[in-house]
């Protein structure tokens, strides 16, 4: 899951940072263009600015006339009158001495310039000319009667520039092919054209613009990408540590408890103080109240399957008794059935003529042989009597065998062992906690104690104690109560328990008969059978089993007593 939420947050970092880059990035080439073309813009205008004056410095001295002096203005800057039917003078030569090297330079290069095709249009012209390695700001003007020509001249230099653009300006004399900007990594090139006489570029303006707009949308994409990835781990990481702890721990502990049940087959209730989460704690609810249910169930099995199998053995006995009885019963069957071998009557008439002497002696010899036989089918009657009885005999022995082999089955004790109530107490009492939807306190004892009995017998018999004394509780309708569970010191080589609860209690005159088996105090519930089967298991481990009430409503007082540890080693003694 984690891992499929990872690649999830990645995709969606990704999809994110390519939405931020389509979103962001043109807007501020955009910005970044519109800042380009502004400089480029102010550059155009500081030159038609620079040119402008010129030209008003033109006109002034030209409409000023030829024998009025310079004004300040005018002294960064060279004045130049047309001669007539000649060149161009510079007024500033004529005022200081003979004209330097660029005045000269620019008066050859105004002598080449056409003044009817540059005044056509008006009475005065700008334009840039290049000069050596200078460029010009030219501004020619005539004066209103039309026969004075007034040429004035001004540098343009990168200062200047400069300070107008707040940008380093580099001024070219060579014109480039074009005047395209050009974007480098950091900065961009911007080529200005410095127009001519003739309109065309004679020069160039160069400057650099940084890339400030770009490079902030640049680090505001990064910045953006990096944090919403940030972000992102951190919601990952977080969703991690909460299911790690909130979902995946829980359902460990869960595994582990059922993996515990699973291995050692005890049906213990499933404790979780550490989660907080409705859910789980509704499912461990839901777990701990089904193994209440399978723990019922099981004692119910466990009891069902004893009272089976124990009347399986019963059929099985009284099968055996049957078939040794059987040849009894045949034998008796025949001896009742058979009449006499010899008629009584006939033997006392042949005695009484024998008896006479004037019998024919053939007919005394007939008596005789009649009398032998007689005696003859008598002894051999007996014989088989006597036969039938010793076949009856063996049949009675066999039968008295199984029922004596029975009996000493029935009186074997199970297997003692030195067992901890507190602890067998406490199981048992976790389990009743979620038996019934009733808030019930538990108190149990927090020491060991030992005892001598079988820990599989002793654990249903107070289980099945503390489900009665919740099922007391429940039977109150308050919807609470208690269970304590107290264990007395040793006394005599006898330990006992009591198990006290809250519930409805019950009469002092019903106290014997809740061990008959059917007998209940609850009307509505049918059985009967725990108690009646925890008497007897009791009594098989050589204990005793006792309730107590005062009455109805006064809870009632379940005592267990054992023999303490020890008493087995002195009972083993004892037998040897």
């Amino acid at each position: 899951m984690v891992s499929i939420l990872t690649l999830t947050g990645i995709g969606g970092a990704m999809a994110l940072a390519l939405l931020l880059t389509l979103v962001i990035s043109p807007g501020f080439a955009e910005l970044e263009d519109r800042a380009a073309e502004g400089y480029r813009a102010r550059a155009l205008t500081a030159l038609a600015e620079f040119a402008a004056m010129t030209e008003a410095m033109a006109r002034e001295q030209a409409n000023a006339g030829p024998d009025r002096s310079m004004r300040a203005s005018f002294a960064h800057a060279l004045v130049y009158r047309r001669v007539p039917h000649g060149g161009w003078a510079s007024q500033h030569a004529t005022a200081k001495g003979a004209p330097g090297l660029v005045e000269r330079q620019v008066g050859i290069a105004l002598d080449r310039l056409n003044l009817e095709v540059l005044l056509r249009s008006g009475h005065s012209a700008r334009f840039y000319l290049p000069v050596g390695r200078n460029v010009m700001a030219v501004a020619l003007a005539e004066n209103a009667e039309g026969n004075d020509y007034v040429a004035v001249v001004r540098r343009l230099t990168s200062d200047h520039l400069s300070s107008l653009l707040g940008r380093p300006v580099t001024i070219s004399p060579a014109v480039p092919i074009n005047f395209d900007m050009h974007k480098r990594a950091r900065w961009i090139d911007i080529v200005v054209p410095i127009g001519g006489a003739d309109g065309r570029p004679v020069a160039a303006a160069r400057f650099e613009v940084s890339r400030e707009v770009v490079l902030l949308g640049r680090r505001v994409l990064l910045l953006a990408a990096a944090a919403s990835i940030l972000l992102l781990v951190l919601l990952l990481l977080m969703l991690r540590r909460a299911l790690g702890r909130f979902v995946l721990a829980p359902l460990d502990r869960v595994e582990r408890h059922m993996q515990r049940v699973q291995a050692s087959g005890a049906l213990l209730p499933f404790e979780d103080g550490h989660s907080r989460c409705e859910e789980f704690s509704s499912l461990g609810g839901s777990f701990n109240a089904m193994l209440s249910q399978l723990k019922d169930l099981r004692e119910r099995n466990e009891i069902q399957s004893f009272a089976l199998g124990r009347s399986e053995s019963a059929v099985a006995v009284l099968h055996n008794v049957r078939n040794a009885l059987a040849p009894l019963a045949t034998i008796l069957s025949h001896g009742v059935g058979q009449g006499d071998t010899v008629r009584r009557d006939l033997v006392d008439r042949a005695f009484a003529e024998l008896a006479q002497a004037d019998v024919d002696p053939e007919r005394r010899s007939k008596l005789i042989a009649f009398v032998i036989t007689a005696f003859e089918s008598e002894a051999k009657a007996r014989d088989e009597v006597r036969r039938h009885l010793a076949v009856g005999r063996d049949a009675m022995r066999q039968t008295l065998e199984i029922i004596g082999a029975q009996q000493a089955r029935a009186h074997e004790r199970p297997a003692l062992e030195r067992c901890d109530i507190s602890d067998i107490v406490a199981r048992n009492a976790i389990i009743a906690r979620y038996a019934q939807a009733v808030s019930v306190g538990f108190t149990v004892p927090a020491q060991p104690a030992y005892v001598v009995a079988n820990r599989v017998i002793l654990s249903q018999v107070v289980g099945n104690l503390l489900s009665n004394a919740v099922e007391a509780i429940v039977a109150t309708g308050r919807g609470h109560g208690s269970i304590t569970v107290d264990v007395a010191s040793p006394s005599g080589g006898r330990l006992s328990v009591r198990i006290i609860d809250d519930g409805e209690g019950f009469e002092p005159a019903e106290a014997r008969r809740l061990f008959q088996p059917g007998y209940s105090t609850r009307t509505g519930k049918s059985g009967g059978l725990g108690l009646h089967w925890c008497a007897n298991s009791m009594a098989v481990m050589g204990g005793t089993l006792e309730l107590r009430s005062a009455g109805r409503g006064t809870g009632a007082v379940a005592v267990l007593t054992l023999a303490a540890d020890g008493e087995l080693e002195r009972r083993t003694e004892l037998a040897a």
